[in-house]
């Protein structure tokens, strides 16, 4: 298959060599560790609690359900007992309503899910969410309204740092490839690609492995930030441009992360719903690890299981430094959609000391979304958010590539990200008063 390749982006530094060679590890449970467990960890309606304070709970037992269409069950990540039904630290709100569980005895078992149903209700009912960051229910994106003729699994694994997909596409391999085709099979999709970047030859050579058994294409890709994004790699991979404001499935796409894949895989074949994750924490530690660990599990535990902070650390960002999420609290708790914890000191951030835009067009020749950043910048700072919405602001992915090559060291996605809030909410307002 040709690389069709797509307009922008950018090569940062990519420092995963720091955890590329470390082998996942299981971070035990204790009794007594506390897990806090966010409504909301995927996007659409929180879920619904269904458990009450000081009731005991399994791993695996369901603790809240989907509060709709486009929503994730949530399942007890350990056995213990509810203390609490309040608010708990959140990467993005920074707080809201939660489940705060206490561990009170350590157990492998889990609570399988129901078989019954249909392939698509039995992955609602494991909570399974987009496991790359965005956090999409995934049984939602296996109930297509219209025909689908590809899907993608995305193993591009593009932002810096971040090593858990890569070590999860050496590790367990096959529960990757049999969970596309499992996906493949019960939607009756025509094609089957995978894709991984090239700087991960180990694990394109693994897959190559399997291509020819289980039916799919391997494409190995170039390295380039944002390779991983779902548009960007339609369009490397099959050269189809998703239309403005649409979704993969309008150009007969699905795509997948490969560890939902997976976890699809042991949802239908194991029934386990979705209570763990592999996480990179990587940085500024002693030791970074990947490590799997139990979905509601405290920042700080992860720190301390790598040996803890090396110097003073100025700031901790949940995901990947390109798009993850700068935490306020070291309880802020691992989510579903967690791939990794990266902590900086001082000396490892770089001059944020902000001037004046210089007009180098940069940021323009940066954007994967054709967007005019240096445009857009002088109406975010008036406020002129109905100006934004003409020059397409909803169409920015949020990847950061404009801030990244800006030598004026300009906020570009940050004002991006708050206007895209302001305008959602004026197109409600205006719905709402035009109905």
């Amino acid at each position: 298959m040709p690389f069709f390749g797509f307009k922008g982006g950018v090569h940062p530094d990519y420092n995963k060599s720091l955890t590329m060679e470390k082998p996942v590890e299981t971070l035990p449970v204790k009794p007594g560790d506390k897990y806090y467990l966010p409504l909301s960890q995927h996007i659409g309606a929180p879920a619904k609690p269904v458990v009450s304070k000081n009731q005991q709970v399994k791993t695996g037992e369901l603790i809240a359900e989907a509060g709709g269409f486009i929503s994730a069950c949530l399942h007890s990540p350990v056995n213990g007992k509810v203390v609490s039904i309040s608010h708990v630290v959140h990467p993005m709100a920074g707080r809201m309503e939660g489940i705060v569980i206490e561990a009170d005895e350590t157990n492998d078992e889990f609570v399988p899910i129901s078989d019954e149903g249909t392939f698509q209700q039995m992955v609602q009912r494991a909570g399974i969410t987009g496991m790359g960051g965005a956090t999409f229910p995934t049984h939602v994106k296996l109930s297509p309204p219209k025909e689908v003729d590809s899907l993608l699994i995305n193993g591009a694994e593009c932002e810096p740092y971040l090593t858990c997909d890569h070590r999860m596409m050496l590790e367990e391999t096959m529960k990757i490839i049999k969970g596309a085709v499992l996906i493949k099979e019960k939607l009756r999709i025509k094609n089957l690609i995978i894709a991984i970047e090239k700087n991960k030859p180990d694990a394109i050579k693994l897959f190559r492995k399997y291509e020819k058994e289980y039916g799919f294409e391997l494409v190995p890709l170039y390295v380039k930030y944002p390779q991983g994004g779902e548009k960007q790699l339609i369009k490397a991979c099959l050269n189809r441009v998703v239309p403005e404001g649409k979704l993969p499935v309008e150009v007969g796409v699905i795509v997948h992360n490969v560890g939902t894949a997976a976890a699809v895989y042991e949802a239908y074949t194991e029934r386990k719903p979705l209570y763990e994750r592999i996480v990179t924490v990587t940085g500024a530690v002693v030791n970074p690890k990947n490590l799997r660990v139990r979905v509601g599990t405290p920042i700080l535990t992860l720190v301390e299981a790598c040996g803890g902070f090396v110097g003073i650390p100025k700031k901790m960002v949940m995901g990947g430094p390109m798009m993850g999420m700068a935490v306020t609290s070291v309880e802020t708790p691992v989510m579903k959609g967690a791939s990794g914890i990266v902590v900086y000191r001082e000396e490892d951030m770089p001059n944020l000391t902000k001037y004046p835009c210089i007009r180098c067009g940069r940021c323009v020749d940066a954007c994967p979304m054709l967007l005019v950043p240096s445009i857009m910048d002088r109406f975010v700072k008036k406020e002129m958010y109905e100006a934004l919405e003409e020059h397409h602001v909803l169409n920015c992915i949020e990847c950061g590539c404009c801030s990244y090559v800006c030598p004026s060291r300009r906020t570009l996605v940050g004002g991006f990200k708050t206007s895209k809030r302001h305008i959602m909410q004026m197109i409600k307002e205006r719905g709402a008063k035009n109905a």
